[in-house]
């Protein structure tokens, strides 16, 4: 059957205005993130300036809430500070996710392992799979299980299909630093008494690692 005059146009026309709408569109990055002293959550606030800085991104800022092993008061709906608590429906509509935790013996905090651990709905419905993801530390000491944390923290994001960005070398800080930075994702060096504030290197590196992630997920939404 032949095509009607003028169909291809019409049709060029079309996907054509559809492209130009996706790219106008505003795609939101979830930075997700677990904060005890405060100092993940600076983290967080850095690597959202990054991904804001990519057009057409914007930075959705959550906390997961904190757990004990004896529940004797329900935690408010809402935190008294800092980010809302996090959602399903965060999930279901980021475009990415940066997942930040301070460490606990080298691996991430338990309220976030509870909430991952809560995640099989959208383990089952592939509510994060082709999805790009980044991740974030704060250790009180140099060597107090960054990369070891960093590493764990991707295990869970790999089962969920995502795929998980780092930092390359082509980044002058992530061989300049002296505290921390790392090609697993981005750190930071507290001290003992949690008095350090984030360095020069450690912020230019957190704003990197925001830029990435949503510059990768932007051409992944950009050729779906």
């Amino acid at each position: 059957m032949r095509e009607p005059a003028g169909y291809r146009s019409v049709i060029g026309r079309y996907t054509n205005r559809s492209q130009a709408i996706a790219q106008t569109m505003s795609h939101d990055i979830l930075v997700l993130y677990y904060s005890r002293t405060g100092h993940t959550a600076q983290l967080a606030r850095f690597i959202a300036r990054g991904v804001e800085e990519i057009p057409g991104m914007r930075a959705r800022l959550r906390q997961v809430p904190p757990v004990a092993p004896v529940t004797e008061v329900a935690q408010p709906p809402e935190p008294g500070e800092g980010a809302p608590y996090v959602t399903r429906q965060d999930l279901a509509e980021c475009a990415g996710l940066a997942m930040g935790s301070p460490t606990r013996f080298g691996n991430m905090a338990a309220p976030l392992k509870y909430f991952l651990d809560s995640t099989g709905a959208e383990w089952a419905s592939g509510a994060l799979a082709g999805k790009p993801a980044a991740l974030f530390t704060a250790t009180s000491t140099m060597h107090g299980g960054q990369e070891s944390t960093l590493l764990t923290m991707a295990l869970p994001l790999l089962h969920h299909g995502m795929l998980i960005v780092g930092l390359p070398y082509t980044e002058a800080a992530l061989t300049a630093t002296l505290s921390g930075g790392t090609p697993y994702g981005a750190s930071h060096v507290s001290g003992p008494t949690g008095d350090n504030t984030i360095t020069e290197h450690e912020r230019e590196l957190a704003r990197a690692l925001g830029r990435r992630l949503a510059d990768v997920a932007r051409r992944l939404v950009a050729s779906a």
